[in-house]
C-alpha cells in the first residue's frame, strides 16, 4: 500500500518519525515535503498529496500541520479527496467507516504515540460499503455549486 505524507514547516520531525513507523508496518511511504523548518505555504503540499490520492497514485494520504485544520481544508479542495482532520482513534475509525476518508490530517501538537495510534487505526479500518454510507459519500462527491 502506498501512503503519501506531507507537512508544513512545523511538522518535520513528526513526519520523519511517522514515515519510519509506517515503513516498519510495511507501507511504502512517499514524501511530498516540506523538508525544511523555513516557513512554507501548506496548501501547496496538501494539494500535491490530494492530487496523488485522487489520481490513484497513492492509496492514502497523511498531512501534518500545527492544527491539521489548514491542511484538511486545502486538501478537500481536490475533487475525489475526502480528508478528515482527526484528533483521536475513535475519529480515525469513524471517518473510514462513515466517510471512506482517503486522506487524514493531524496536528503536530499530538504526542507521537497518539499520532501513531491514530494512523494505525485509520489505515487498518475498512470502509464497510454499506448503502447508507455510500449514498452519503456520493452526495458529497457529486456536489457542484
Amino acid at each position: 500500500m502506498k501512503i503519501g505524507i506531507a507537512t508544513d514547516h512545523r511538522g518535520i520531525d513528526i513526519k520523519q518519525e511517522l514515515t519510519k513507523y509506517l515503513e516498519e508496518l510495511g507501507y511504502t511511504v512517499i514524501n511530498y515535503g516540506t523538508d525544511t523548518t523555513e516557513s512554507v505555504d501548506y496548501p501547496h503540499y496538501a494539494f500535491k498529496v490530494g492530487e496523488a490520492v485522487a489520481s490513484h497514485e497513492l492509496d492514502f494520504g497523511v498531512l501534518i500541520c500545527s492544527s491539521g485544520i489548514g491542511m484538511s481544508i486545502a486538501c478537500n479542495k481536490v475533487p475525489g479527496v475526502r480528508c478528515a482532520k482527526v484528533n483521536n482513534t475513535w475519529e480515525a475509525k469513524m471517518t473510514r467507516i462513515d466517510n471512506d476518508a482517503n486522506v487524514i490530517a493531524i496536528g503536530s501538537r499530538l504526542t507521537m504515540e497518539e499520532s501513531k495510534e491514530i494512523l494505525k487505526v485509520f489505515l487498518t479500518t475498512e470502509h464497510p460499503k454499506e448503502e447508507r454510507h455510500d449514498r452519503r459519500i456520493a452526495l458529497i462527491d457529486n456536489y457542484h455549486v
